[in-house]
């Protein structure tokens, strides 16, 4: 997109008429009569529109979008020549404000570059243009950020899917995306979204998160820690379950962190999220249909499709659907050490819910069948849980031992017991081994893998 038309989007002009204001007006000062306050913002946003208005006649249309730093120079040299030619005096920190409002939208994401700045800001939820809330340490708060119309969160939205060649419109009113930083976002529409058009968007550490930090956030303990590291390693096949932001993705991160760095790793995501850090993975990324409603290429199909592309290990962000068949049968046949995620709120849930995603392939295959798959391919289910507080454990790790008569024979290795919540409302509790050995320790020492004795006896950590 050329400079021009990428200004003339952020303002709603073609690049050759005055545009909608870009940015919402900024914060009235305390104590200022409504009708003295409205038309302050309007005399803001009158100005905000001729300085933008004067930058899309000014700015070189051969600009390299790409180099932020250069066009963020000549953006502000032309916005203090305007200023100062048409005498604005404006207050140092007006002048700055209005500066980084015009220059979001050019080189960013509009009134969201600021939130999507803020390291402890973890999401960003857009409520139409009006509302928009974040969550910091697990709690949502309302901010003061706004929209101008429906027509600037529309303009924002377009930015962050038109360059992963994705579309939303009345005819598909809901989209799943991801900004540059691999941050997920979902946005939906009217005729769907009866407030207006509404952002969801789940921010991800650029530092990544590791073990290290799960202990220290008290996710889980050492001990629960050196377990996952060697089932990893022992190439166990694992599901992590839970419930939305729980840290489902950011668990299944953590785990892959485990994978040996020799190992081909293939994998298959909705939107591409996870951040592998060993040198040999292949990502692969699902297609909406186009505009004729042709053209998908489903989770399911790229499941199939890995199977002929030499996958030492194979890991689905998230099993929504049919693709959970697949997934098992290339877990029995050879493929150890996958891992996927799932929604469910128990172990025993996520195996109920693993029946009914393989129903929805279509098959008409029996119940025991589904459950024997199911019993011969998963070894082990790691289970997340967002408490009240807004803390995110491990609340079980479970190994599936197998079949006995009907049922899927689940056994909890450790656990999270909460005893009560304090006067600052946070959760209290204690994560603790049961006791009980899981049968595929032998597995481990096949491949010189050995833990602490004590591991699952008298590891216990508790914290508050």
């Amino acid at each position: 997109m050329s400079l021009l038309k990428r200004i003339g989007a952020a303002s709603g002009t073609t690049g050759q008429l005055p545009g909608a204001p870009v940015t919402p007006a900024m914060p009235a000062r305390l104590g200022t009569p409504p009708a003295q306050r409205r038309e302050e913002e309007n005399s803001i946003i009158e100005l905000r529109q001729r300085v933008q208005q004067r930058l899309i006649n000014e700015l070189d249309p051969k600009l390299d979008l790409s180099n932020v730093a250069r066009v963020r120079q000549q953006v502000e040299e032309i916005f203090n020549t305007i200023l100062d030619s048409e005498n604005i005096v404006l207050s140092r920190s007006e002048r700055a404000r209005l500066f980084e409002s015009i220059a979001a939208d050019i080189l960013g994401f509009g009134p969201l570059q600021e939130l999507l700045n803020d390291p402890e800001i973890s999401e960003i939820m857009v409520n139409g243009p009006k509302k928009v809330y974040v969550e910091k340490r697990g709690k949502i708060q309302l901010t003061d950020v706004t929209f101008v119309d429906e027509q600037h969160v529309l303009r924002v939205i377009d930015r962050i899917v038109a360059p992963l060649g994705r579309r939303i419109d009345e005819s598909s009113p809901m989209v799943d995306a991801r900004l540059p930083d691999g941050s997920r976002v979902n946005a939906v529409i009217r005729p769907i979204a009866l407030c207006g058009p509404t952002i969801s968007i789940r921010k991800f550490r650029k530092e990544g998160i590791t073990i290290e930090d799960l202990i220290r956030f008290g996710s889980l303990t050492r001990e629960m820690a050196e377990f996952l590291a060697a089932c990893v390693r022992a190439s166990l096949n694992i599901v992590v379950s839970g419930g939305t932001g729980s840290g489902k993705t950011t668990m299944l991160n953590v785990l892959s962190s485990f994978i040996p760095d020799d190992e081909r790793i293939i994998t298959v995501e909705n939107a591409a999220e996870l951040q592998l850090r060993q040198e040999h993975v292949v990502p692969l990324e699902s297609r909406p249909p186009n505009i004729e409603g042709k053209g998908e290429i489903s989770i399911r199909d790229l499941v199939i499709n890995t199977l002929r592309m030499r996958p030492e290990r194979i890991v689905v962000g998230e099993c929504r659907g049919g693709e959970a068949l697949e997934m098992l049968q290339a877990m029995n046949t050879g493929h150890d050490g996958s891992m996927t995620t799932l929604h469910a709120n128990s172990p025993r849930d996520a195996i109920a819910r693993i029946e009914t995603m393989c129903l929805m392939a279509g098959m008409d295959l029996p119940v025991r069948a589904i459950r024997e798959q199911i019993a011969s391919a998963i070894n082990l289910i790691v289970q997340l849980a967002r408490l009240k507080d807004g803390s995110r454990k491990v609340v079980y790790i479970t190994e599936v031992q197998g079949m006995e008569g009907d049922v899927v024979v689940l056994s909890d290795i450790f656990v999270f017991e909460q005893q009560g919540i304090d006067e600052r409302g946070k959760v209290i509790g204690q994560l603790k081994p049961t006791g009980i050995r899981p049968r595929f320790i032998d597995r481990f020492e096949e491949r010189n893998i050995y833990l602490p004795p004590n591991i699952f006896g008298y590891g216990s950590s508790s914290f508050i």
